[in-house]
């Protein structure tokens, strides 16, 4: 079986520090060949940076997938492209820089990656069933296990990608809202699925920000300055699946949930 671990959205400083003190464990407890992770946070809270990027590489993440925070750092756009294993969402306009796929070589294994954007309460963009269905025709040419970080904000959405490519996907689970959901199973034709994976950051928190300035933006509707929290406890929130790599049929999805205090900020 090939044993694949998923990560939430890395929130800042506090997402990354989480990860240096506890990943390598983790990987090894589950003995994990191919880890992603969301990293569209990863930098102070909103994008991330070539830096960033490195430090994920050095910690031993092999994919990784973005979202609507893709652009947030301008400068990427200068240099998306020369960054291997990246993925940004497949469905923004072809004149974004960047790739909404990948393949993966992880444990002697061929591991396709897409990641789209859902339409749902979230910025335009062009069709995420028919960008995805066109990605699953070029990769299958290469491999049967393709995964798809749907990076979402309505559970309707991503339940119906779900349903729409189970059989077709080894896997389609959510990212974006930060709230790991308890819904992980696999479909009936054999697709490991979530509707939201959670993030990596403050616990105390909303989202992995700060939380009063956001309960102070709901109450008056004035415009805040939003910052990743540094207050404990820490969660490590990520998906791990076991996936047939001859059939690309799921054939386990668990969820992982740690808490965690000494975290170095």
């Amino acid at each position: 079986m090939l044993s694949v671990l998923f990560i939430g959205d890395i929130v800042g400083q506090p997402g990354r520090g989480v990860l240096e003190k506890h990943l390598r464990r983790l990987v090894s407890e589950l003995g994990c060949q191919c880890v992603i992770a969301n990293i569209e946070n990863s930098a102070g809270g909103f994008g991330f940076t070539k830096q960033t990027y490195a430090f994920f590489k050095e910690l031993g993440i092999h994919g990784f997938t973005l979202g609507n925070h893709a652009f947030d750092k301008r400068d990427v756009i200068g240099y998306m492209d020369q960054l291997p294993n990246l993925t940004r969402p497949i469905n923004f306009t072809k004149h974004a820089p960047g790739k909404g796929f990948c393949i993966l070589e992880c444990g002697g294994y061929k591991i396709g990656l897409i990641n789209a954007i859902g339409r749902v309460f979230m910025h335009p963009s062009n069709c995420p069933f028919e960008a995805v269905s066109e990605a699953v025709e070029l990769l299958k040419q290469e491999t049967p296990i393709i995964l798809l970080d749907f990076h979402t904000e309505a559970t309707s959405e991503i339940q119906a990608m779900g349903w729409f490519m189970d059989g077709k996907l080894s896997a389609v689970f959510g990212t974006h809202t930060h709230v790991m959901t308890a819904d992980n199973r696999v479909l009936p034709n054999g697709t490991a699925f979530i509707s939201d994976v959670g993030m990596v950051g403050s616990e105390d928190s909303i989202l992995g920000m700060v939380k009063e300035p956001i309960v102070y933006q709901f109450v008056t509707q004035l415009p805040i300055r939003k910052e990743p929290s540094n207050s404990p406890p820490f969660i490590l929130n990520a998906i791990h699946m076991q996936i047939d790599p001859e059939t690309g049929k799921a054939v386990s999805i668990e969820r992982i949930y740690e808490r965690h205090y000494n975290v170095s900020l």
